[in-house]
């Protein structure tokens, strides 16, 4: 792993798991029978059962690798609202007040994590800390102020503008055109969160079975054969929490979900002067472009942990990391000489709509495609499917009556891949 911007101890893992690695959970043996069999134990999949645990069901939930060993541990641990089309959009496709309701479905979704994690007591670093969006282009400050005002009114949004001459305030940067701040926004650890989770999950009383993947589902009337490499249990539902790795298991979901590589870096420590410069107020950031980055101080405001989409094709971090290097650099020209100490990926989901989506296909209850924005829509979802369940009304979201498109000859092989991320970059570059 030779290259000049490369640590001498650079990592091929998240940064997280330094502080916080994918826990050790002994083998149990898989039952005969459960009440909920959960794939994937994720932060989807860990909500879902800490509210089916508590409520008296036996829930047993199984996953491929460790626990949360996915982008659950590996994303940016960037807490925002996530609803990525605007409100003219939604209100084109599915009238006024269905897209008023999935606006506030994304507040709520925010507030959800940020209260949750507050009252379970859970050490992950939380902070409200807000979110500086930057105008990659001087036409998308203004379309930025826009939009926001088109929301205005319709949710409990906070936010206010930054015309570049002010934006030293907010960040140490002048790569951007001005850009915007949201201050309910926050940020977390997401290993540490994770870990949080599982520990309250097996308080509950689930039972999280690492390294066991669920080979097949056998769909009889009423019940479910989950099918693991570790034995056969009959579970009365199934709940599908596997997001970005969604496979060939679930085929009617796996097309309706796109995995997409997101890459990161973390940086070796960098002098507190320079961080206090670049980052006043410790914002989590992100930009206008439609190939985002995203990017934010580490906890201990020491390092810069900087992640995005650096090729057309899916890479090797050793090949991302430099190019999410010089794409930091080209923001922060101080830290053009700043080492990588890791370099990771992890798979998130995008769904045909941008929207992520939650209810029952085929028998079996899911919860998917969170369009980058997973740390909320994750744990919020997570707890909503949970009480679908149930069959309680906490459950009702306002995803249950518009439906979960695929396309036309679509698998879940993203062959289209290429050519869509190569179109939003030139729209990026010289579109409106």
């Amino acid at each position: 792993m030779s290259h000049p911007l490369f640590a001498d101890d650079m990592k091929l893992a998240p940064y997280w798991w330094d502080e916080a690695p994918r826990p050790e959970i002994p083998h149990q043996p898989v039952p005969d029978k459960v009440d909920v069999a959960i794939v994937g134990a994720g932060y989807t999949g860990l909500t879902a059962a800490i509210v089916l645990a508590r409520a008296g069901r036996s829930v047993h939930v199984f996953d491929a690798q460790d626990a949360a060993w996915g982008c659950s541990a590996r994303n940016g641990g960037q807490i925002g609202a996530g609803v990525k089309p605007g409100v003219d959009e939604l209100t084109r496709r599915y009238g006024q007040p269905a897209a008023h309701a999935i606006m506030n479905e994304g507040y709520a979704g925010l507030d959800y994590v940020k209260n949750f994690i507050t009252e379970e007591g859970i050490d992950c670093d939380l902070r409200t800390c807000g979110r500086f969006i930057g105008a990659h282009r001087p036409s998308r400050y203004e379309q930025l102020a826009e939009n926001f005002e088109k929301v205005k009114g319709i949710v409990p949004l906070e936010w206010h503008m930054v015309p570049k001459a002010e934006m030293a305030s907010e960040i140490g940067s002048d790569a951007y055109f001005g850009g915007a701040v949201m201050p309910q926004h926050a940020s977390l650890q997401p290993a540490k969160y994770a870990n949080g989770l599982i520990e309250l999950a097996r308080k509950a009383g689930a039972v999280i079975h690492t390294h066991t993947p669920v080979l097949g589902i056998e769909q009889n009337e009423g019940a479910n054969g989950v099918v693991t490499s570790r034995g056969k249990t009959i579970a009365r539902d199934v709940i599908v929490a596997t997001n970005g790795y969604t496979k060939g298991l679930t085929p009617g979901l796996q097309r309706r979900v796109i995995p997409i590589g997101s890459y990161m870096i973390a940086t070796e420590e960098i002098p507190e002067e320079i961080m206090r410069r670049i980052y006043p107020r410790e914002h989590v950031t992100s930009d206008t472009r439609k190939v985002v980055y995203y990017y934010r101080p580490s906890p201990d405001h020491k390092r810069v942990v900087f992640g995005g989409r650096v090729a057309l094709k899916e890479s090797d971090p050793k090949v991302s990391g430099p190019r999410l290097h010089a794409v930091m650099a080209g923001i922060f020209p101080e830290l053009t000489h700043t080492k990588i100490s890791h370099t990771w990926m992890g798979y998130v989901a995008y769904t045909f709509d941008h929207l992520p989506h939650v209810g029952q296909r085929d028998g079996l209850w899911y919860a998917m495609g969170y369009c980058g924005s997973g740390v909320a829509w994750a744990s919020y979802m997570g707890h909503k499917i949970g009480h679908k369940v149930l069959g309680d009304d906490e459950g009702t979201t306002s995803f249950d009556n518009i439906g979960f498109p695929t396309r036309p000859l679509y698998t879940g092989d993203p062959w289209f891949l290429s050519a869509a991320v190569a179109y939003y970059r030139a729209m990026d570059r010289w579109g409106p």
